[in-house]
């Protein structure tokens, strides 16, 4: 696990690209003590204190790919708050997308780099609800030692990660003037309990809501159907392409009737259906990943 030099925050604009990645040689080996008794901005975390703890952080291969801002505003998120990340360096797609359509044994490969990877870290925060459910509750293909459950229970996605451990409700550093309309994934939804939902009777609450009313000038709207399903799905978008076009459809159309002029989200593989349906479809819509949101993007 070579090359973890890891310079400093104002240094990271003009590192080298890693051309077999995409996202800057910016992390390495850390840890967290004490975080109970440290502040950013004013802003108190309550991750137990007194523990020497290991985070590193996950990035899915699709945000790697195409959206490596998301993954540098959530390493520059988790630092505000004092947390030191370790970025293992080796790490690979976690093998969501062969489990989900049936080649497990090409699932079991993935599986074992990532579960080497990111052993021995009491923490193992992602930008992706859809990525963590399938380390946390899927990661099935390979053998289940001790090493292999750890990694697994370890998992968090990051809005859960920053609501649940780190406890955070401030962003001072954050302004974002704008009407949002904010979407939760299926796994999000369903899967982590980020939120409450439609079908099922109790009282309302959203973890994702609830971090983004800490920044200022923020506005929601109420779509119609606000926990409907936008039709990606993973490989479910190219086995039933119509299907899932007419659902990214109906989705945008709800947000921008409810008078969203940004779409947020805590997947960006749903922002990325969405948005390649607004686009045929000539909307005006925007798009943004609430970890961009949280840590002071103005878009």
């Amino acid at each position: 696990m070579g090359g973890r030099g890891r310079p400093s925050l104002s240094a990271r604009r003009d590192l080298p690209i890693d051309t077999n990645r995409g996202l800057p040689y910016i992390f390495g080996q850390t840890k967290l003590t004490n975080l109970a008794n440290m502040t950013a901005g004013g802003v108190s975390c309550r991750v137990p204190s007194n523990e020497l703890m290991k985070v590193a952080l996950f990035i899915p291969c699709f945000i790697d790919a195409f959206y490596p801002e998301v993954g540098i505003a959530t390493l520059e998120l988790l630092e505000r708050f004092g947390i030191e990340v370790d970025y293992p360096q080796e790490q690979t797609c976690c093998g969501q997308p062969m489990a989900n359509s049936g080649a497990h044994a090409d699932a079991a490969g993935a599986e074992r780099v990532f579960a080497r990877n990111f052993a021995g870290y009491d923490y193992i925060v992602g930008p992706s609800a859809s990525c963590i459910h399938h380390v946390r509750e899927h990661l099935t293909a390979i053998e289940q030692t001790d090493e292999v459950r750890n990694v697994r229970a370890g998992a968090y996605e990051l809005v859960e990660f920053l609501h649940d451990v780190v406890g955070a409700r401030e962003f001072p550093w954050a302004e974002f003037p704008y009407r949002v309309g904010l979407h939760n994934s299926c796994s999000a939804l369903r899967h982590l309990k980020e939120a409450s939902v439609s079908e099922v009777a109790g009282q309302p609450f959203s973890k994702p809501r609830t971090l983004l009313e800490g920044v200022k000038g923020i506005e929601f709207v109420k779509p119609s159907r606000p926990d409907e399903c936008c039709g990606f799905g993973g490989t479910f978008s190219v086995t039933e392409e119509p299907v899932s076009v007419r659902m990214g459809q109906d989705k945008v159309r709800d947000h921008l009737n409810a008078g969203a002029q940004y779409i947020v989200s805590g997947d960006m593989s749903c922002l990325m259906h969405q948005q390649g349906c607004a686009e045929r479809m000539k909307a005006d819509a925007r798009f943004i990943h609430i970890a961009q949101v949280l840590n002071g993007a103005r878009a």
